[in-house]
């Protein structure tokens, strides 16, 4: 039984990743991070799944610095990536670098692979074996010795500027540059071969490049690639596709753009099993007025056309995978509080759900088509191996034996609803502690969820209601305006007023729950992260009803957050441009209307956070004291937009959660000992 009252217990828990399945169907092989023995940090491992459920999980892998991305080879073996010692490393190797590995389906791990630059992906040509390997090298260096050389004088020299001749100059939490994206080919390994015979295909692309796929055949790679359209409208991410050994081909054009016009981006592309096209998501740029849109799209490599797939479904259309005939591509799509494996039929167009309840991700489809495995998790669960059938609908899955399971829960979940003014139906998640009832009504926490447009769907470590559930606080985690899974109009309903309807239908939300008779209307609190830390920050604005307020990572100044955000075109295309109107700014900043705060607020931010910037909790912290507000701010110097280590993610839990004690249970500030 998990104590979720014993953050330490909780952190023990393995905490699986993604899934691999061998090309016979027989092996399932899936990441999976545990707490190290010193307690500071996660160490990623293999394990082996049993497909048919019958024998337990066994871990084949345990280096210190652990292994990610498991790929199988057509004879069963399975690359991945690790930064692991290699014994027979090779002189001049770097043995701190992200490497390939390869573990044979008996015997031991190998490295076959360790560019300068680091391995950060792979995939394998299903049939023909060819490798693509996503590495990175300097600017105007080739992949290999050259690359290395001149890292190594860079080193020597003592330079670590980097020049930058396009935006942006980060992403989430680290800096680009001065190495760059590049991708690889390879012919298949064999025996006890090193990756030889290494050919570039993108050196001379001026642009980030990103997602690199094979042809099952092994002659074809497609890849993406950010292109920038202004500075001020931002990147626009396309598909290309080249020979994968690098050589041209007139009559399909190789090394060529996918996609058709300015007005729709291009990523996640898997190839078809003939090798003739791609299925891909297409999306449509946002701009002031409108929200963006997601759908599958079929491209034929032949002659680029394209043939639109999910146009009538409702919802965003995410991670395609492929049937091993070519008549099936399988999707998953948030709708009302879960994620869903979807199935299209290329031929009529149908559309049918395969699974009910849950979040599903990961997706692997067996060679013969008779099974589908993928990782299923909710908020009521962490993610677990499952198989599924490829035609049944609405179906409850079969789970595999695998680490980390969660036996019980401290509390109940269930849903509520309300229909705001507008007609939009406003539906939330509510965990309530063991024990909440008429005569013991628990305090609530409003808990409001990132992206802007994502779902309240899937279990997470990171921001996990069960461990405040566990402390008595009944916890309510709505899909406001913005959230995804409830059709276009839910969105557009938000857009560009993120200080309209996501807060009222907030507001409409917690008025409903606090109806209830086990929830204590007297004693409730709000918080949130990232967009969430944003509507935590607005809602201090525009009401005293909450007795306390925790924001994370959150926008407070958003003409200051525009400019110096990651992807600050992103933003831009929703708010305007500052530089030619701030009339959204001015309507949505929070800081804007500092001198309404009374609520005491604890403010989390991370010194690495570059998709929000450290300025906006540092700004927050100053105009709250400077207006007499009482507020913490509790600072990351070496975290980024999440807190990720285990000892300052028990910290952010420990401060949290006295924060909350004394403003909602009237206990006396007990300050975490090691903050």
């Amino acid at each position: 039984m998990t104590d979720f009252t014993d953050l330490d217990a909780v952190a023990k828990l393995p905490r699986i990743g993604s899934l691999a399945l061998s090309p016979d169907g027989t092996r399932l092989v899936a990441t999976t991070a545990e707490l190290a023995p010193d307690g500071k940090s996660w160490q990623s491992a293999l394990w082996e799944v049993d497909p048919a459920g019958s024998r337990p999980a066994r871990r084949l892998t345990r280096a210190a610095k652990g292994e990610s991305s498991p790929v199988f080879t057509p004879d069963g073996s399975v690359l991945f990536v690790s930064s692991r010692a290699n014994a027979e490393a090779k002189p001049g190797d770097d043995k701190e670098t992200s490497a390939l590995w390869l573990l044979p389906s008996s015997g031991e791990a190998r490295q076959v692979y360790a560019p300068a630059g680091g391995v950060s992906g792979v995939c394998v040509a299903r049939d023909a074996g060819t490798l693509v390997v996503t590495t990175a090298a300097l600017h105007g260096a080739a992949v290999g010795d050259e690359d290395k050389e001149r890292r190594k004088a860079r080193e020597d020299a003592g330079v670590t500027a980097i020049l930058h001749e396009a935006y942006p100059v980060r992403y989430w939490d680290h800096d680009l540059g001065p190495d760059r994206p590049r991708v690889v080919s390879a012919p298949a390994i064999t025996g006890e071969d090193w990756v030889t015979d290494v050919v570039e295909l993108t050196r001379d692309i001026p642009h980030p490049v990103s997602g690199a796929v094979v042809s099952p055949d092994g002659q074809w790679v497609v890849y993406g690639v950010s292109e920038e359209i202004t500075a001020a409208y931002g990147q626009r991410d396309l598909l290309r596709v080249v020979r994968s050994d690098g050589t041209g081909d007139r009559e399909l054009a190789a090394d060529r753009t996918l996609g058709d016009g300015p007005a729709y981006a291009y990523s996640n592309a898997v190839f078809l099993p003939d090798s003739s096209g791609v299925i891909a998501i297409r999306g449509t740029e946002s701009t002031e007025q409108e929200s963006p849109r997601y759908d599958l799209v079929l491209i034929t490599l032949a002659d680029g056309a394209i043939r639109p797939l999910t146009a009538d479904f409702p919802d965003w259309s995410e991670d395609p995978s492929v049937s091993p005939d070519g008549r099936v591509v399988y999707f998953f799509a948030n709708r009302s509080g879960h994620r869903p494996l979807w199935r299209l039929d290329l031929e009529s167009g149908e559309i049918t759900r395969l699974t009910g309840d849950g979040h599903y991700s990961g997706l692997c489809v067996a060679a013969d088509g008779s099974a589908l495995y993928a990782l299923r998790d909710s908020i009521a669960h962490p993610p677990q191996p499952v198989r599924l059938d490829p035609v049944a609908t609405e179906q409850d899955p079969a789970f595999l034996p695998a680490p980390g399971v969660v036996e019980s829960l401290p509390g109940t979940l269930t849903e509520v609803s309300t229909t705001v003014a507008d007609g939009r139906a406003v539906r939330a998640w509510l965990a309530l502690p063991a024990g909440a009832s008429k005569d013991s009504p628990a305090p609530l926490v409003l808990w409001v969820h990132g992206g802007p447009m994502m779902s309240w769907n899937a279990w997470s470590w990171r921001w996990n209601p069960w461990l405040l559930v566990a402390r008595g606080y009944a916890i309510l985690m709505p899909d406001p305006a913005l959230s995804t899974g409830y059709g276009r109009d839910m969105i557009q309903a938000g857009w560009g007023s993120w200080g309209g309807a996501p807060y009222t239908d907030l507001m409409a939300i917690t008025d409903v729950t606090v109806e209830r008779p086990d929830i204590d209307e007297g004693r409730t609190a709000a918080m949130g992260g990232s967009f969430g830390g944003y509507m935590a920050n607005w809602i201090a604005t525009q009401t005293d009803r909450f007795d306390a307020i925790v924001t994370h990572a959150s926008l407070w100044n958003l003409d200051a957050f525009t400019g110096t955000t990651d992807a600050s075109f992103y933003w831009m295309r929703e708010m305007t441009d500052p530089l030619r109107s701030t009339e959204r700014i001015l309507a949505n900043s929070p800081h804007l209307r500092v001198a309404d705060i009374s609520t005491p607020m604890l403010v989390i931010h991370g010194d690495k956070d570059y998709r929000v910037p450290i300025g906006e909790g540092i700004r927050l912290y100053f105009d709250l004291v400077r207006h007499g507000v009482p507020a913490k701010f509790l600072y990351y110097p070496t975290e980024n937009h999440w807190i990720l280590t285990p000892g300052n993610s028990k910290v952010w839990y420990e401060t949290v959660l006295a924060f909350l004690a004394e403003h909602l249970l009237g206990e006396k500030w007990d300050r975490p000992a090691l903050v």
